[in-house]
C-alpha cells in the first residue's frame, strides 16, 4: 500500500498562489489514479478538484477551480503536485491526496489511501 503526506497549505491572500505538494512512500504512483480533494471542516464529505490517470493522460478538473488549478505528477520523486493560482477565499480548506487503485474517478469513495491533509486559508 501507499502512504501519502501533503504539504504547502497555509495562509494566503485572495488572487495569489500556492502550491500543494503529495509526497508518497511505500508504493510507485504509477499504480495508481490520483486526486486532489477537499474538504471543508464543517462537512463530512470531500468533493473532487482534481484527477489524473495513472499515465497522466486524463487530467479532469472541477469546473470551480478549472484554469486557476493545476495537477501534476512526478513519478521520479513519486510526487503529486497541485499549484493553485488566483485563489479565492472560497478555496479555504482542508485539502487531501487520494490514491485509487480501482479507477480513476471523481468519487471519493473510490479512493484508497488518504493523506492526513493539508489546511488552505485564503484571505480577502
Amino acid at each position: 500500500q501507499v502512504q501519502l503526506v501533503e504539504s504547502g497549505g497555509g495562509l494566503v491572500q485572495a488572487g495569489d498562489s500556492l502550491s500543494l505538494s503529495c509526497a508518497a512512500s511505500g508504493d510507485s504512483l504509477r499504480h495508481y489514479a490520483m486526486g486532489w480533494f477537499r474538504r471543508k471542516a464543517s462537512e463530512k464529505e470531500r468533493e473532487v478538484v482534481t484527477t489524473i490517470s495513472w499515465s497522466g493522460e486524463i487530467i479532469n478538473y472541477a469546473d470551480s477551480v478549472r484554469g486557476r488549478f493545476r495537477i501534476s505528477g512526478d513519478n521520479d520523486k513519486n510526487r503529486l503536485s497541485m499549484g493553485m493560482n488566483m485563489v479565492k477565499p472560497r478555496d479555504t480548506d482542508v485539502y487531501y491526496c487520494g490514491a485509487s487503485i480501482q479507477a480513476l474517478s471523481a468519487a471519493p469513495e473510490m479512493y484508497d489511501w488518504w493523506g492526513q491533509g493539508t489546511e488552505v486559508t485564503v484571505f480577502s
